[in-house]
């Protein structure tokens, strides 16, 4: 029985209830990029362990890349079916849903006792790695479109640097190598979805949610001739990553002649790391000088390298390493401030995927070629050669692409055309008032 007068019901029901106080923009978007930075270390983090692996389960490097590749594999398929989702049910779900599902691979990755374990956790991986990149771009571009735009290119190559360096130095030093390194990236994860739980949603729920799980590629005509300029630029430098990700360790340890776990992820590192510190340094050149450099550096890097491995010149390769991490991060970086810019923020994510969808066929495909390659064919040093070859070809046509679309007019609803490169269409139309206040 309720014993309340009822002016006492009146009042309590009257009176607010508490509400939970949400993270400040500039806060959310520093832990967005943070979630960017632990999914892309938690993708390179096996990479130093390839080695160990291969030594308590016996397989051949073809399988080391067949690992590798279905990780890419995994991530396309995520991106293709999950890539537009948040802009239709909202980026936090998708986000919180991601994270949950990375901290499950990586139960799976502390418990894997063969090959087959392993490939079910780097699915598992993948899927939500997938499915993230789309919604955490795409938010963190929603509350800070020009520095959003920024992190999307800097915080992919943060992560993939520091994922490989700091699992080698676990590997090497700490005990149990195959669950310590699975496990601190579990308590990161674990952290990051009750913060994410914090945040505002940054976009309004839209319908055709179910619709936009149908895999599509579809560009929206603003962005059509853009993506056509940089996609070859992000393949050509994805594919070098997907190298030094799948092959690399193996190849480093052989030149130095260790068989140091730190020596295996040190290659992956010193590209993602050259690759993130470039997007900083080349923030405010223009989009189209930053690819051409991008392209010069990687074609100058993997020339270096394909020297030193000629020479077996360890240090002359990691000085190669530097500069095709020049390129990687400039062409990356050329490529997503050439195409994001022009998308409409409802457009993000969808775009922001196919980009990726582009990234990780260059680095899934080439590598997987090259795993067979080296059982198959000429063996590690020689098939390193080759993919160093078939990398320089990839920027040359990248580069040759771009000079074809160099100076032709970009076409699309609500966009005006100035004079100059792609870089130079950035003015937009003005938009009719009603449009603008139902977005």
């Amino acid at each position: 029985m309720n014993h309340l007068a009822p002016h006492e019901r009146t009042q309590r029901a009257e009176r607010p209830r508490a509400t939970r106080k949400p993270i400040p923009p500039r806060a959310a978007f520093y832990l967005l990029a943070s979630v960017v930075v632990s999914f892309l270390a938690a993708s390179s983090a096996p990479t130093p362990l390839y080695a160990t692996y291969q030594a308590e389960w016996g397989f051949t490097p073809i399988t080391t890349t067949v690992v590798f590749g279905v990780y890419a594999i995994a991530v396309l398929s995520g991106l293709l079916v999950l890539g537009k989702l948040s802009d239709h049910v909202g980026r936090r779900p998708v986000l919180i849903t991601a994270i949950a599902a990375q901290a499950a691979a990586m139960l799976l990755f502390t418990t894997a006792g063969g090959v087959g374990e392993l490939l079910v956790a780097r699915v598992v991986q993948g899927l939500s790695t997938g499915a993230a990149l789309g919604a955490v771009g795409a938010a963190m571009m929603d509350i800070n479109r020009s520095r959003g735009t920024m992190a999307n290119a800097f915080a992919p190559g943060l992560g993939t640097a520091t994922g490989s360096l700091v699992s080698g130095f676990v590997v090497q030093y700490l005990p149990a190598p195959t669950h310590a390194i699975y496990l601190g990236l579990l308590a990161v994860f674990a952290a990051q979805a009750v913060a994410v739980a914090l945040i505002d949603e940054t976009v309004a729920k839209q319908p055709g949610a179910l619709a936009s799980l149908v895999p599509e590629i579809r560009l929206p005509r603003a962005v059509r001739g853009a993506v056509l300029a940089a996609a070859p630029v992000i393949f050509a430098v994805w594919a070098l990553a997907g190298f030094y990700g799948s092959l690399g360790p193996a190849l480093v340890r052989t030149l130095v002649g260790s068989t140091s776990a730190v020596w295996g992820g040190l290659g992956l590192f010193v590209l993602a790391f050259v690759a993130a510190a470039s997007v900083l340094a080349l923030r405010k050149a223009q989009s189209t000088t930053v690819m051409y450099t991008g392209i010069g550096a990687l074609v100058a890097g993997v020339a270096l390298t394909l020297v030193a491995v000629d020479l077996s010149a360890p240090g002359l390769f990691f000085v190669g390493t530097a500069v095709a991490g020049l390129g990687f991060g400039s062409g990356f970086q050329g490529g997503i401030r050439t195409v994001l810019p022009l998308a409409e923020p409802h457009e993000s994510s969808g775009v922001l995927s196919l980009l990726f969808v582009v990234a990780y066929l260059g680095m899934g495909v080439p590598s997987v070629a090259a795993g067979a390659l080296v059982v198959h064919g000429g063996g590690l040093v020689p098939t390193s050669e080759e993919y160093g070859a078939v990398v320089i070809a990839l920027a040359l046509l990248a580069l040759a692409a771009l000079l074809l679309r160099r100076g032709r007019p970009q076409s699309g609803p609500g966009v005006k055309v100035a004079s100059g490169g792609p870089q130079s269409v950035t003015v937009r139309a003005e938009q009719p008032e009603s449009l603008t206040q139902a977005r």
